[in-house]
């Protein structure tokens, strides 16, 4: 959530402390250090210790041997053809 060049929020029921070191991984960029920034409720702030372009990060995904398997193609069950699958 709100991604910028220099940091991000992140919501969840996370326990952070404010002065956190962390490595966040982000999309398309990687791993980025920071730390916590603030805290309020379930919500935190992260300061990056290196700028980001937040562009790249919002690209859609590339898929790749290193892309989550979420972000890739269903795999093709040849086998089963014209055979419909109970979900």
């Amino acid at each position: 959530r709100n991604l910028s060049s220099g940091g991000m929020m992140g919501e969840g029921p996370v326990r952070v402390k404010r002065g956190a070191l962390l490595e966040v991984h982000i999309r398309n960029i990687g791993w980025v250090e920071g730390s916590i920034a603030w805290v309020q409720e379930d919500r935190f702030g992260i300061a990056f210790n290196e700028d980001i372009d937040p562009k790249i990060a919002r690209a859609p995904a590339v898929p790749g041997e290193h892309s989550p398997r979420y972000t890739r193609p269903p795999l093709a069950d040849h086998s089963r053809s014209g055979v419909l699958r109970k979900i």
